[in-house]
């Protein structure tokens, strides 16, 4: 099988509407790569995720949206990163719900570089967004990467403090890595794609849904050593990122 149609086959089983991550890793787990997944006849496949999921895989119609994802793969700058490929992030395979597919657009070899995130408000203080920066220059100068979201305030400013340091900077995404939110950050989003790395498990498209960025925070936080919360409001989601990097054992 070429790596294409290898790669084909992840996607059709991560643009099945209904099939979420958990219901992948069974699948995973049960039969194997995707390829003995859309292989298995109904009964095993029913077995083991029930009849409305067997239903869903066999049924579903993702021909379009494979095609979609795989022409935008070809850029050289572009790539589609599989669970069981070897450039997976290997800290991701840490958390527990890491990402089947991942979106990359900029450098692949920073998927596996050293980071720490640096988080916080999006409508911080003058002397936040100042502390930010110097934080994010700070650590590039060590030679880590700096990984946030690409939001506005702390977000960007910890993306730009790296980036001028000459450094490297990560960004997941909570959109379709198509797209740009906020279109604020677009001239960011370019240089990030050309000097570090933008991530996104969302399908080529996907809006900027509000529910996609609490699951966006799990990678920021699983991605790298440890966060560091810059200015944050008390129920903001950078103290969310906070408490899962807890949780998945980071500083």
């Amino acid at each position: 099988m070429s790596a294409a149609a290898a790669t084909a086959d992840w996607l059709r089983l991560t643009l099945v509407p209904g099939i979420g991550n958990q219901t992948q890793r069974k699948l995973l787990k049960t039969f194997g790569l995707p390829t003995a997944i859309f292989g298995a006849s109904r009964d095993a496949l029913a077995s083991a995720v029930g009849d409305s999921a067997a239903t869903l895989l066999l049924q579903t119609d993702n021909e379009a949206a494979i095609a979609q994802a795989l022409t935008w793969s070809e850029r050289p700058d572009q790539h589609l990163v599989c669970l069981a490929d070897p450039d997976y992030p290997q800290a991701l395979l840490e958390i527990p719900d890491p990402p089947t597919v991942l979106y990359v657009r900029g450098r692949l070899e920073l998927l596996n570089q050293a980071s720490v995130a640096v988080v916080g408000s999006r409508n911080p203080t003058p002397q936040g967004t100042a502390n930010a920066e110097r934080f994010a220059a700070a650590l590039a100068a060590t030679g880590l990467s700096v990984t946030s979201g690409l939001a506005l305030g702390i977000d960007a400013a910890a993306h730009r403090g790296a980036l001028a340091a000459g450094g490297a900077s990560v960004a997941f995404i909570g959109t379709g890595n198509d797209r740009v939110y906020p279109a604020a950050n677009r001239q960011l989003a370019i240089d990030l794609a050309r000097l570090g790395t933008i991530v996104s498990e969302f399908p080529l498209g996907t809006p900027p849904l509000a529910s996609n960025f609490p699951r966006r925070n799990r990678l920021i936080s699983g991605f790298a050593k440890g966060v560091l919360v810059v200015e944050a409001t008390t129920e903001s989601g950078s103290l969310i990122t906070a408490r899962l990097a807890a949780e998945q054992g980071r500083e």
